[in-house]
């Protein structure tokens, strides 16, 4: 069973609306406005509530919350062969792996 609060949620201003905006990451395609972060974050998980019934009604896919999937820790990034030369030199300079080099590079 589907917990919505397990969700990403996200609430921030906009300029445009002068009002908050509740986001979700698992449903990129919805938002909702209010006046204070509490109620845009009430309303955001309220229409999430609302797309998720409908989906079970229909018999859809409903996107699991990203916390709850696993991440085995891989991918695979394509890089030109000049970018991926300068890492490697980089990484043996440090005196580091290439894994660990561009780990720490993306967790900055």
């Amino acid at each position: 069973m589907i917990k919505i609060e397990h969700y990403t949620y996200r609430i921030t201003w906009s300029p445009t609306d002068e009002e908050f905006v509740g986001l979700v990451a698992e449903f990129p395609s919805l938002s909702w406005l209010a006046p204070s972060q509490v109620l845009a974050l009430e309303g955001i998980q309220k229409c999430v509530r609302g797309v998720v019934k409908e989906l079970k009604q229909s018999g859809e896919t409903i996107p699991t919350p990203l916390a709850e999937r696993s991440y085995s820790g891989e991918f695979k990034v394509r890089i030109p062969s000049l970018v991926h030369r300068a890492l490697v030199l980089e990484a043996a300079e440090e005196n580091v792996s290439l894994n660990r080099l561009v780990s720490s590079k993306l967790a900055r």
